[in-house]
């Protein structure tokens, strides 16, 4: 297959089977990050567990130092009396009957749900079409609280949560290619160390078997898994 100049050039300062330390990843992926666009900067992480066990889900939320780069576009469901403090917390859309509705018609043009607990009994009918699509809210990732104001603010300033999928790996957006080096080092620490906080107590063997960063069109730049790098950075 004939390699366009582009993957020509990867393959000559890349090497696919060398594990890179963070900061050298991160060097290499603002090299390859060339398109027309601000490309996202994604992390995935393979671990030693089996998400078919409920005590071997990795799951939690992190907020990432210099954000996501990304404009998150945020709707709380809840009743009235809760309303306009997500609505002065930057909450693009705020509301409750009308947006059950809406959700139930197949709307779904938003990034992230925040919802109050006496919320929940409505809401929670619509599981799904929620599901599906990672918007259900949850207890666990703060999602669910009466303090929706201090919630939407998290989420705008880089808030995310994160799952293993059924195949035991973690895939989350880091920052974007047009952040400094050090800005993405220091989200990608943040992600990682809490990755490792999360470590199931019946999880065995090697915890982290694999950890790859990659830029929306740039190749997967393998990080060497010891993570002793951003063991020190802790």
């Amino acid at each position: 297959m004939k390699l366009t100049k582009k993957q020509t050039e990867i393959t000559k300062t890349l090497d696919s089977k060398k594990e890179y330390k963070i900061a050298e990843a991160v060097t290499l992926l603002k090299k390859y990050a060339n398109a027309k666009f601000d490309e996202s900067v994604d992390i995935a992480i393979n671990l030693g567990v089996d998400p078919k066990h409920a005590d071997q889900v990795v799951r939690g939320t992190v907020a990432l130092p210099n954000g996501t780069g990304k404009t998150v576009r945020v709707l709380v469901i809840a009743k009235p009396e809760k309303q306009q403090e997500a609505i002065d917390a930057g909450a693009e859309h705020v509301g409750f009957e009308e947006y059950l509705k809406k959700i139930q018609e197949g709307w779904t043009d938003v990034d992230v749900i925040i919802a109050t607990p006496d919320s929940m009994s409505e809401l929670g009918k619509l599981g799904k079409i929620l599901g599906p699509r990672g918007l259900m809210p949850n207890p666990k990732s703060g999602t669910v609280t009466m303090n929706v104001g201090q919630a939407v603010k998290e989420v705008k300033a880089g808030k995310i949560d994160f799952r293993v999928d059924k195949n035991g790996t973690v895939h989350s957006a880091v920052g974007k290619a047009s952040f400094d080096e050090k800005q993405l080092v220091e989200n990608i620490t943040a992600f990682v160390n809490m990755i490792l906080k999360l470590k199931p107590a019946a999880a065995k063997g090697t915890y982290v078997k694999a950890v790859t960063l990659s830029s929306t069109m740039g190749p997967g730049i393998k990080i060497d898994k010891s993570l002793s790098d951003i063991k020190t950075a802790a």
